[in-house]
């Protein structure tokens, strides 16, 4: 028997070899690699998206932009050049869903504060009322850090605009009022390219989900996964 065994010892290395190569390609095979979809108007509701950008198919992208933000100073898309960021919608005296939604960017900007290519991004849907100083008393009470998390006001109509035709992300209101906004619950992913990667439920921060929206925490791990592989 070891004489059998010694004889064909090569030719059993090289089978084990190949079957452990082969198993190696199976596997990864059969194993499903992380993605994350480059959103569209054309992949969300159209109640999100103005009407002007509904038919865009591809190579969306965030437009340019300039609010001001809680120290009065001006933020535009240079300050958010080269960054993974979250953008999200709300505004300081509500009551309903934006408790949760700050908290819950709170959270996330105390997971990515040691993150330097990762920023936050808040826009007041009620700019008239949320000014500088009213920003800057908001920021201070959630503890945004400045540089990190910029909470913006500024024209009503370019935030409406913005919110419309680059995040995909809020409603319009009924009302006579051409640029009243309903925010949603959304926080918005956009990657270095200024692509949206994602659609998250500010909300939720953990809790599984039935819908296909994903949470805050499975927020973090797009994050991490942009930073790794683009």
């Amino acid at each position: 028997m070891r004489s059998i065994l010694k004889k064909y010892r090569l030719f059993i290395g090289v089978m084990v070899v190949l079957s452990a190569i082969i198993l190696y390609f199976f596997y990864n095979a059969l194993t499903p690699k992380k993605s994350l979809k480059i959103y569209s108007p054309a992949d969300v509701n159209p109640e999100l998206a103005d009407s002007s950008v509904t038919g865009v198919a591809r190579h969306h992208r965030i437009a340019p932009f300039s609010f001001t933000n809680q120290n009065g100073k001006t933020i535009t898309q240079e300050d958010y050049k080269g960054k993974i960021y979250v953008a999200d919608f709300f505004f300081t005296s509500c009551q309903t869903i934006c408790p949760k939604m700050t908290k819950n960017m709170g959270w996330l900007q105390d997971k990515i504060k040691q993150m330097p290519d990762v920023m936050l991004l808040s826009h007041s849907v009620t700019p008239d009322i949320d000014s500088v100083p009213v920003l800057r008393k908001y920021a201070d009470e959630k503890g945004a850090i400045d540089g990190k998390w910029n909470l913006v006001t500024g024209s009503k109509k370019d935030i409406y605009y913005i919110a419309r035709k680059s995040y995909l992300a809020v409603k319009t209101a009924n009302s006579s009022e051409l640029y009243d906004m309903v925010h949603t619950e959304n926080f918005i992913l956009v990657d270095k390219k200024g692509r949206i990667r994602g659609f998250y439920d500010g909300t939720n921060l953990n809790k599984p989900t039935e819908d296909g929206v994903k949470n805050v925490s499975q927020l973090l791990e797009d994050i991490k996964w942009l930073r790794e592989n683009e």
